[in-house]
């Protein structure tokens, strides 16, 4: 026989049953090489570890490191050339061009500087890549970014701003150098068509490097004309930095490509942090009042076992 209080008991632990909302727990189904274990496959690994490379960083890091090393590489090439032409050819005298040979020295050691910075730089950021790539695709989970990461984030998009505008001087001030020697070439080429028409002598027409400003105008001879102008085209030296030059400013355009996508990338990821840190904070509040809730439920279990 029940009696009176138990028939109560039993009715308020129904009652309190009933009322708690149903928790369903996500159970996540077996795909492809996963064992009953949960333990993955070789495929599901590597794909997996493919998903987390910065693509868009990894392109722009290789053509930044192109550029850098076509501009450094070709460029201290071509400006030994410039300097051999014009002690041969332009400026006898040592004293003339003693200042171009030291400006021109130093000009190799800041290439120098340029790609050793540019190695580091784009390693760094790659790096930084990987970083944002992985605080994105972990948003959902114990992944937490920081303030700091933000302003690391902020900072290199300035900085790359900042180098992006300076490579656009250093991309039009590796084009002055292909206009001179393209219009040495020229003037060669004319001379060549001129050959043919004995009308026209060859030896009016003439090259004046002192024009340029990069030497003195009392530099003897100063200037090429007719053969000799032919002669010097046909130098290897003449040949080599001509086509040195053409190659050094493609890859500062290069480089120059590569930093505007550098600061589309920094950009789109440090937006995706702040998106992520606000989504952060909106966890912890959903959590911080879940856990107030599951608090109120237990007081309130306790309190009715305590009535009961």
């Amino acid at each position: 026989v029940i009696t009176r209080p138990e028939m109560e008991i039993g009715r308020y632990h129904w009652m309190y049953r009933s009322s708690r909302p149903h928790q369903y727990h996500h159970v996540p189904a077996l795909r492809g090489n996963i064992s009953p274990l949960g333990i993955q496959g070789c495929f599901e690994c590597c794909i997996k570890c493919l998903g987390g490379v910065p693509y868009a960083s990894l392109v722009a890091t290789i053509l930044c490191f192109s550029g850098v090393a076509l501009f450094c590489g070709c460029g201290h090439v071509a400006l030994t050339g410039t300097v051999s032409i014009l002690e041969q050819h332009f400026s006898t005298t040592v004293s003339d061009h003693a200042l171009l040979s030291e400006v021109i020295q130093l000009m190799q050691y800041v290439i120098y500087g340029i790609a050793s910075f540019f190695f580091l730089y784009g390693i760094i950021l790659l790096a930084e890549g990987f970083y944002t790539t992985s605080a994105v695709k972990e948003l959902h989970g114990e992944f937490k970014t920081t303030a700091c990461g933000r302003c690391i984030s902020g900072m290199f998009v300035f900085l790359t701003y900042v180098l992006g505008v300076a490579w656009l001087g250093v991309f039009g001030f590796s084009a002055v150098p292909v206009f001179m020697f393209y219009n040495i070439w020229s003037t060669c080429e004319v001379i060549k068509s001129l050959q043919t028409n004995v009308t026209v002598p060859g030896d009016q027409i003439c090259v004046d490097i002192r024009q340029y400003g990069i030497i003195p105008w009392t530099a003897v001879p100063g200037r090429a004309c007719g053969p000799v102008l032919e002669n010097i085209c046909n130098t290897n030296e003449f040949y080599m930095s001509y086509h040195l030059f053409i190659v050094a400013c493609a890859g500062a355009g290069a480089t120059v490509i590569a930093l505007i996508h550098f600061l589309m990338i920094l950009s789109s990821n440090w937006a995706y942090l702040k998106d992520a840190s606000k989504m952060q904070a909106y966890q912890d509040i959903k959590a911080k009042e879940e856990q107030e809730l599951q608090d109120i439920q237990s007081r309130s279990k306790e309190q009715l076992n305590s009535y009961t």
